[in-house]
């Protein structure tokens, strides 16, 4: 052979001859060119073609299945042009064939994970979101999670047995040491029980606004171990699902609809009539308002105060409705119409009466 007219060829380096760690290097960035050149035809050519399609399920395998295909290939070239091309024997090769076993079956994991998770989040995840039931939603990143949980758990177990270990005899040593994770695990527990009792009970859902431990937010996901919570500032806060169920929850989206009470205090001047017109203007404002329980609606001149003749105002915002534009349209209205028919309000004062003595 060519190679053979070449002493330096036959220099021996940890056992193999030069030739072979250079033919083996050759092998292994042949794949990787290889497994580019792919990983560009999948995106460029395949992609393209798929997007033609009526059907979005080709799209979301190309997608999903070109990188780990990549990472096959390449792995597939490693393992022969260091095993097979260097002739590795005995504890050696035991070992390379382990570890690349090991690499193949993650990899499966990694494919099937990302494909169902794709499948999840095209084509479950929007259905469930139009469905009319809330339990759904709630429990749809539970069980994709823990699908996801099953997956590696499985690999990582099959992965552990072909590398030769007894599954069955780390399995049960895992008993020996089930009380200290016991107790090492009881905030994870009592979370978990925490979240069970979130689905059973349902004191609030996805989307739900709630009052708890000092927070005020909007339920964004509940989980096994905790639940998200987006702040009125819109600040992300995760609480442990054991606080919840053991703290009180305010759930304020279940309110039918948000009383507001308001005091109108007029001033010492105003006659009969001109409380009357005071009272007679609340209830026109609330009558022209549809975000408001017209029938809900109530008006009192319920107290001489000590600076002012006070009207109490009660009025209902229906749950559809925004509640501070509401309040804002209201308190606009009746300041505009009290000051066209004249009716000042009162601020604390004091009058003050003095006699001469002669």
């Amino acid at each position: 052979m060519l190679l053979d007219a070449f002493s330096f060829w036959h220099y021996e380096m940890l056992g193999f001859e030069l030739k072979d760690w250079i033919i083996s290097f050759l092998i292994v960035l042949g794949c990787v060119i290889i497994g580019k050149i792919l990983y560009w035809f999948l995106g460029n050519i395949v992609k393209k073609l798929t997007a033609k399609t009526k059907t979005k399920l080709d799209d979301i395998i190309i997608d999903m299945v070109e990188e780990p295909l990549v990472f096959a290939l390449v792995l597939g070239g490693i393992w022969y042009g260091v095993e097979y091309q260097l002739g590795l024997e005995g504890r050696a090769r035991n070992i390379v064939d382990k570890v690349f076993y090991i690499l193949i079956i993650i990899n499966i994991a990694w494919l099937c994970a990302r494909l169902f998770d794709a499948i999840v989040r095209e084509f479950i995840a929007p259905r469930v979101k139009d469905s009319a039931s809330d339990l759904d939603d709630q429990l749809l990143p539970i069980v994709r999670k823990g699908v996801k949980f099953i997956i590696w758990a499985v690999a990582i177990i099959i992965a552990i047995d072909n590398a030769g270990y007894d599954v069955t005899a780390i399995i049960a040593g895992l008993g020996i040491g089930g009380l200290a994770f016991a107790l090492a695990a009881q905030d994870s527990v009592s979370n978990l029980f925490g979240g069970f009792t979130i689905f059973t009970d349902q004191p609030f859902r996805v989307n739900d606004r709630i009052k708890v431990d000092g927070y005020d937010g909007f339920v964004q996901e509940i989980g096994i171990r905790s639940t998200r919570i987006k702040t009125l500032e819109g600040r992300i806060v995760t609480i442990p699902n054991s606080d919840i169920s053991n703290n009180s929850v305010e759930n304020v989206s279940s309110e039918p609809s948000r009383k507001v009470v308001v005091n109108l205090g007029l001033t010492y001047d105003m006659t009969e009539n001109d409380m009357q017109k005071g009272m007679d203007l609340l209830k026109e404002i609330s009558a022209r308002h549809t975000d408001l329980i017209e029938e809900n609606v109530l008006v009192s001149f319920n107290a001489f105060g000590d600076f002012a003749l006070n009207i109490l105002y009660i009025y209902y915002i229906r749950p559809t409705s925004d509640i501070l534009d509401t309040m804002t349209t209201i308190n606009m209205e009746i300041l505009k119409e009290f000051n066209a028919h004249k009716l000042d309000f009162a601020f604390p004062s004091q009058t003050i009466y003095t006699k001469s003595v002669d």
